[in-house]
């Protein structure tokens, strides 16, 4: 197996610790093996433009994918919104996750990533996908974040049924 190919196993692998029975995310790999493509479905309080009264409203449910193309880890992978959003680091079907890439980021950090700015955990206006909701997030800062839910799972301790548990009875 090349480098490349363990990489994206490794992803896969945490990516199935982490998400697999999660509250708020749904992980599935849709091509490769192993996988180079993943649908994420988040269910986080996030924003979309109202078409009547040009107003965000919340919304709760978000779909994106996740491509880690031939240049991966190197450079960031691909990810885009198949539904809509208001947020300043998306734009029309892109996500823009990072102005800064560092090859030892996971998959699994990445799709964190996504889901804190959703909730406007994380969001930057300064480099903005979509200018209209950059300049509403300025002027309406005081509100941040929208969502308050944090997305990082915590650890399960395993017990062995073999491991001797000493109980005292008083």
């Amino acid at each position: 197996m090349n480098a490349r190919d363990r990489r994206l196993s490794a992803d896969f692998e945490k990516v199935k610790d982490e998400f697999i029975g999660h509250k708020y995310i749904k992980v599935d790999p849709i091509e490769g093996n192993p996988p180079v493509r993943y649908s994420v479905t988040y269910y986080l309080k996030g924003l979309k433009l109202d078409k009547k009264t040009k107003k965000p409203v919340e919304t709760y449910h978000h779909e994106a994918e996740i491509y880690l193309h031939k240049n991966y880890p190197r450079e960031k992978p691909l990810c885009t919104i198949n539904t809509e959003i208001f947020h300043p680091n998306f734009g029309p079907k892109k996500i823009c996750i990072a102005d800064y890439w560092a090859a030892g980021e996971n998959l699994a950090d990445i799709i964190i990533q996504i889901g804190q700015m959703i909730q406007y955990q994380s969001y930057n206006p300064k480099s903005p996908l979509n200018q209209q909701a950059a300049r509403w997030a300025v002027e309406n800062k005081e509100i941040f974040p929208i969502g308050n839910i944090d997305l990082y799972q915590p650890e399960v301790d395993i017990v062995d049924p073999e491991d001797d548990i000493e109980i005292e009875i008083y």
